[in-house]
């Protein structure tokens, strides 16, 4: 299994000011993270902080924002994670899911959902 890779786009909505970049897609976290200082540079500012776990298991509280994402023809809206400066920037399964795409790790590449699941509730 290979490594899936998408063109993204980040929208700062007080600036309109963006940040692109090619971010590795990884199901195994829920949020989307960027470069702290490339977010900076397109005027995003952050609004609270949490503890995430890292793979390694050791736990380390990052920044977060919001910003308009966009790839492969979708805009979501998504929290932001303000990484180390030196971080890949990750596309997290919460913003795959908003805008309806799954992983096929076969062929490294992202699939439309033909429609979203939704439950009906009893």
């Amino acid at each position: 299994m290979g490594l899936t890779r998408v063109a993204v786009r980040l929208f700062n909505s007080n600036s309109q000011d963006t940040y692109e970049a090619d971010f590795l897609v990884d199901t195994g976290t829920t949020e989307t993270m960027a470069p702290a200082f490339e977010l900076k540079k397109i005027g995003m500012r952050p609004v609270g902080k949490e503890i995430y776990e890292l793979a390694s298991g050791e736990l380390v509280e990052y920044e977060h924002g919001n910003a308009a994402i966009t790839f492969m023809g979708e805009v979501v809206p998504a929290r932001i994670i303000f990484g180390p400066d030196d971080s890949e920037p990750l596309l997290g399964v919460v913003a795959l899911e908003t805008a309806g795409f799954i992983v096929d790790p076969k062929n490294q590449t992202l699939q439309k959902l033909r429609a979203r699941p939704l439950k009906r509730i009893a």
